[in-house]
């Protein structure tokens, strides 16, 4: 089982991470991506969906053609974990290349 955050990780994340923001109401983090076309968005998409299976954590998306957004938190741990972190990092550099 995944530990949760502490305080001090969290705001770390968020300050290397500012793109992902908390989610009101929930120990979470969301980020929003717009790319040019359905086919751009899905291969980011398809990248991130791989290598959240390899890392057997999976993220909440919702996708209308060209947007995404994604929210992590580690379901297990009830909030935020390390896995979130990780995978935040992925995706970032995903988006970024």
């Amino acid at each position: 089982m995944a530990a949760k955050l502490t305080q001090a990780e969290r705001e770390f994340f968020l300050s290397e991470h500012p793109a992902w923001r908390p989610v009101e109401g929930r120990d979470a983090v969301k980020r929003s991506f717009q790319f040019d076309d359905f086919n751009e968005a899905f291969g980011f998409m398809t990248r991130v969906a791989l290598a959240a299976e390899k890392a057997d954590h999976h993220p909440e998306w919702f996708n209308v053609y060209n947007k995404v957004e994604i929210t992590l938190t580690t379901h297990d741990a009830d909030g935020l974990s390390k896995r979130d972190v990780a995978l935040a990092a992925f995706i970032d550099e995903a988006a970024d290349g």
